[in-house]
């Protein structure tokens, strides 16, 4: 797959527009490269490799077939990368702001409390903003659950001790569907400014990259630079972003600020009803990936010149035996950012996502990582199990009710894509034994010659005690396959044994979405499966109906 390189070519000193690093074809399993030929096909071209489409071929996999090509890159160089960017001498005067992009279904974030130790105490930064992302795959369980949710946040920096670093803020976000961009972007340029640069960071799989392209066509960006940056790869598979990205900052002045709130104004008045055709289809489309939707608009864009149509006479005259000549395509020659306009520019930086120890996504595959991560809402699935009964999410975690009075609800918040498969405690050995190497429960992919080198699964006990039957005690969280939500009745006490693959952490941890049982349907006669229920979407800047 990764084609044939030529150790005798030198770097090229021009970096994949896809994931930064530098385009190369002298070692195949380092990053950036490229085939030698399509690297020599490349250079000759009239551009060269500073042409605007020239991605590197773990790049082009990804964002074509969704497949990733193994590098030899240890963790640690990522945060190299991120540590040695945040250490470089400050510009303008004063420290980087650092966004930083936190999963929410990942809490606690393993990764938030060594961001301290990635800077340089000679090089404060001038704050911290948390963003928590993925709010809209998570479903509201009960009014007021999107502050429920931030306050969860704020603890959570609270916990990880950001030593010498002002929090900012934290907000809400969904960097794939929009929600909360517009206003974050208003925090920014009125508080920030465009005093110094700005840093993504985040784990693995936080979803950077897709800020970063929000961010690229929204109005934080320069108006001209989407015709000149190249977009950010994005994919499920961890550690894309191998180097630094960067695009200007806009700097928001009065002037920009009026005509900004001017179109924001505008939109919220509208209803969906009064959207184009395209723009309904577009709506309706992030719908049904997310529970909370917000369109990212742009106020400033580049004026595009008039198309000039070559007339060439000469091609047009052939006589009644010729064929008719096409004329030569001229080459589109990259736009590049004049002197003054990045003189004194401020710029948004995307970095590598730092990896996560201890994390089930580290043994899978690219197949089986596109399978667990969630891309679209989660709709909860919710089984009333007795003491003696045990249910599987995929082959990749487990959860046994040993001892109890009376039944309990595991609501499980997962992708929608893992089989929730449950069975008599009796028979949970055998019935692993049996379907993980059938492919029955998916993931992991391969059958039997897969499960030999998968780790085994191993346990770990867990005492809770119910507080209502609506209301969850805990959630056991998974390694990053997901969460059951445990509900019990008041008082009740229960003893559960739950199970991950060897290496990975299990987490108890206050419940995330702590009414997510309610969530349901009429249970399913027979079976210990009520039906699932999902929730509708929110869309953030349009005018309801109810409300004209």
């Amino acid at each position: 797959v990764a084609g044939l390189s030529d150790p005798a070519v030198p770097p090229s000193e021009v970096n994949c527009s896809g994931c930064g690093a530098e385009l190369q074809c002298r070692d195949s399993s380092a990053p950036g490269f490229l085939p030698a030929v399509k690297y020599r096909s490349l250079s000759e071209g009239p551009a060269g490799l500073q042409d605007a489409d020239a991605v590197c071929q773990r790049c082009w996999l990804l964002s074509h077939y969704g497949q990733a090509l193994s590098l030899q890159l240890p963790p640690e160089e990522h945060r190299r990368v991120v540590s040695a960017a945040l250490r470089r001498p400050p510009r303008h005067g004063r420290g980087p702001l650092l966004l930083y992009i936190l999963d929410l279904l990942e809490l606690p974030d393993p990764v938030l409390p060594q961001l301290p130790g990635l800077l340089s105490p000679d090089v404060p930064a001038a704050g911290v903003l948390v963003l928590g992302n993925k709010v809209d795959l998570l479903p509201a369980d009960a009014p007021g659950h999107l502050g429920r949710l931030r306050r969860r946040l704020e603890a959570a920096c609270a916990q990880a001790g950001l030593r010498g670093t002002p929090l900012v803020d934290v907000r809400l976000v969904s960097a794939k569907t929009g929600f909360g961009l517009e206003g974050l972007i208003n925090r920014l340029q009125h508080s920030w400014k465009c005093t110094g640069d700005v840093y993504l960071l985040g784990a693995t799989n936080s979803g950077k990259s897709t800020l970063f392209n929000s961010l690229l066509f929204s109005d934080y960006c320069k108006s001209r630079a989407p015709d000149i940056v190249g977009r950010a790869t994005v994919s499920p598979w961890p550690g894309t972003t191998l180097s630094l990205l960067k695009f200007p900052i806009i700097n928001p002045t009065s002037d920009r600020i009026f005509r900004r709130q001017e179109r924001l104004r505008e939109e919220a008045e509208k209803t969906e009803d009064e959207l184009s055709s395209e723009e309904r289809k577009y709506l309706n489309q992030l719908k049904k990936q997310g529970y909370l939707v917000g369109e990212v608009g742009r106020t400033f864009q580049q004026q595009k010149a008039r198309r000039v149509i070559d007339f060439d006479p000469d091609m047009l005259s052939y006589s009644i035996d010729e064929e008719p000549r096409d004329s030569p395509k001229k080459h589109k020659e990259r736009e590049e950012f004049t002197y003054n306009e990045v003189k004194d520019a401020r710029w948004c930086f995307d970095t590598p996502g730092i990896a996560k120890e201890n994390c089930v996504l580290n043994l899978l595959t690219d197949k089986e990582v596109k399978m667990v991560l969630p891309t679209r809402a989660i709709v909860p699935r919710t089984f009333i199990l007795k003491p003696g009964m045990a249910l599987f999410l995929a082959a990749l975690g487990r959860v046994d009710y040993l001892e109890g009075e009376k039944p309990a609800w595991f609501s499980v918040v997962a992708s929608n894509q893992l089989p929730v498969y449950v069975s008599t405690l009796s028979d949970a050995d055998a019935v692993y034994e049996k379907h993980s190497r059938q492919e029955f429960l998916k993931v992991p992919m391969g059958g039997e010659e897969r499960m030999k080198e998968f780790p085994p699964l191993v346990p770990q006990d867990i005492t809770l005690k119910g507080i209502g039957a609506t209301e969850a005690i805990a959630d056991i969280k998974l390694s990053s396959a997901g969460w059951v939500a445990v509900t019990a009745h008041a008082e009740e006490k229960l003893l559960l044994r739950a199970y991950t693959p060897e290496g990975t952490t299990l987490v108890v941890r206050e419940p995330l979405l702590p009414y997510i049982s309610t969530i349901r349907g009429a249970r399913i006669p027979g079976t210990a499966a009520y039906r699932t229920k999902k929730p509708p979407s929110l869309v953030e800047n349009l005018k309801s109906k109810e409300r004209r």
